[in-house]
């Protein structure tokens, strides 16, 4: 059996405009609600979505149990026909000290630790948290394990922009946009393992924001 065979296809999807989002507050872990503006974004998204699925369509859908993916998962549960299963590691990079407050803020208080995260210092615990090394090995074993468990698939995967770069490097989604990733079975059993430096080679323009709400938010 090939390795195309056997790829599970992820529909990426950040969540829609929170409060924090729209205050331009880091979120982290914070658990701020969809504003009405992000509910309009997925429900055009979940709109998008259902009209263009291809056989076979979605089958199962997968979200961070924090409200902004939550709410954004139900909505898109109901245009699509699917019931989100919530899983904590899907989760955006724990901030800390660093969460609810502004970058000017973060900046201030914090300049060094600022600058190095900003820099690419992947190994700095943000706010005293979580380092960008421990997101991406966390949410990237999440990914391989899933697609293990559901290989050949299409899943719907609703997390947060961090979390999703994390796994796709160079990937800046908005709010309400996703990215279609066609994991191979290889890279995914290596991830599943821990093995989460394992390259996964692909072509960034070919696929991100194949559907979008538009009325575009920040990357926080």
């Amino acid at each position: 059996m090939s390795t195309a065979s056997t790829a599970t296809s992820f529909f990426l999807f950040r969540h829609g405009e929170s409060q924090w989002n729209a205050e331009g507050r880091w979120q982290g872990q914070g658990d701020p609600s969809l504003t009405e503006t992000g509910r309009r974004q997925v429900q055009r998204a979940a709109q998008t979505l259902a009209r263009s699925q291809e056989p076979p369509r979605i089958q199962k859908m997968f979200s961070s149990d924090l409200k902004r993916a939550a709410q954004s998962a139900e909505i898109l549960g109901e245009a699509l026909g699917l019931q989100p299963q919530f899983d904590s590691r899907l989760r955006e990079l724990d901030v800390g000290e660093w969460e609810g407050l502004s970058h000017d803020e973060i900046s201030k208080r914090w300049p060094a630790d600022y600058a190095a995260f900003r820099a690419g210092d992947t190994e700095i615990r943000l706010g005293g948290a979580e380092s960008w090394a421990l997101l991406t090995a966390r949410f990237r074993k999440a990914l391989g394990e899933l697609a293990q468990a559901h290989r050949g698939q299409k899943l719907l995967l609703v997390a947060h922009g961090g979390a999703i770069r994390s796994a796709v490097p160079g990937l800046h989604l908005e709010n309400a946009q996703v990215h279609c990733l066609g994991l191979p079975a290889d890279v995914a059993a290596a991830w599943a393992r821990g093995e989460v430096e394992c390259k996964l080679e692909m072509d960034l323009a070919s696929s991100a924001g194949s559907a979008q709400g538009s009325e575009h938010g920040q990357a926080l």
